[in-house]
C-alpha cells in the first residue's frame, strides 16, 4: 500500500512541477521575469515570484481537472502561508522591497490556456504585508 502512495505522491509532484513550468512560460510570454521558483521557508511556500515593471507578483499555481475547482482550491490558511513566505522572501531580498507586492493565481486545467488571475487576493486587513 505504501508503494501506491509513493507513486501517487511522485505523480502529483511531477504534475505540480509541470503546471509551474507552464505557468512560468505563460508569465514570460506577457513580459514577466521569473525571480524565484518554489521559494520555501518554514512559514510557507510561494510557487513563483515574478516581476514586471514595478510589480512583484507572488503567484500560486493550481492545477485541477476544471477551472472552478482550481480557483476554489486556495483556502484562507494556504493564503496566509503564502503571505508569510512572501514576507520572508522580501526580508531575504530587500532589493525588491520598493516594488508593489501582489498576490496572483495561475489556474492550469487540461487542454486550456493557463488563466492568470491578477490580484487574486489581498492580505487580511486590506493593507500591505
Amino acid at each position: 500500500m505504501s508503494g501506491m502512495k509513493t507513486r501517487s505522491r511522485k505523480g502529483a509532484e511531477l504534475r505540480g512541477r509541470w503546471a509551474e513550468a507552464l505557468a512560468a512560460w505563460r508569465l514570460r510570454l506577457v513580459g514577466y521575469r521569473i525571480v524565484a521558483r518554489r521559494f520555501r521557508v518554514t512559514q510557507g511556500e510561494v510557487d513563483l515570484v515574478a516581476r514586471r515593471g514595478r510589480v512583484l507578483a507572488m503567484v500560486e499555481v493550481k492545477a485541477r481537472a476544471d477551472e472552478q475547482s482550481a480557483a476554489e482550491s486556495l483556502q484562507r490558511r494556504q493564503r496566509q502561508r503564502i503571505e508569510r513566505a512572501a514576507l520572508a522572501f522580501l526580508q531575504r531580498h530587500p532589493e525588491f522591497a520598493a516594488l508593489r507586492l501582489r498576490f496572483d493565481m495561475m489556474l492550469i486545467v487540461p487542454r486550456r490556456w493557463p488563466r492568470h488571475i491578477i490580484d487574486a487576493w489581498r492580505p487580511a486587513g486590506g493593507g500591505s504585508i
